[in-house]
């Protein structure tokens, strides 16, 4: 059975930095695409960016373009997500999760297994 687990969150003070880590179990990561996603409060989860088979990374959402770094280490089954100068509306919870068919979708139904969420809480 594919696990996921993220970690890293927690509370953080604007203009700080997390990293996030998406470490996988029974499954190796290597022929898949990993994505991040968020979810706050009363909103829709998200997705935040993805890295591909390749090691290639895409961010949707326009803000967080330049201030966060995805990255992965197949030997050690685990996806990162460094995240700079943090912000208030970065609040959320975050979720990591494997894609289906292998490549990068910022679809929520592109993916078939998720981590249980890592909050992510920005503020002074």
């Amino acid at each position: 059975q594919v696990q996921l687990v993220e970690s890293g969150g927690g509370l953080v003070q604007p203009g700080g930095s997390l990293r996030l880590s998406c470490a996988a179990s029974g499954s190796t990561l290597d022929y898949y695409a990993i994505g991040w996603f968020r979810q706050a409060p009363g909103k829709e989860r998200e997705g935040v960016s993805c890295i591909n088979i390749f090691g290639g990374a895409t961010y949707w959402v326009d803000s967080v373009k330049g201030r966060f770094s995805i990255s992965r280490d197949n030997a050690k089954k685990t996806v990162y997500l460094q995240m700079n100068s943090l912000a208030p509306e970065d609040t959320a919870v975050y979720f990591c999760a494997r894609s289906i068919d292998n490549y990068c979708s910022g679809r929520v139904s592109a993916y078939d297994y998720w981590g249980q969420g890592t909050q992510v809480t920005v503020s002074s």
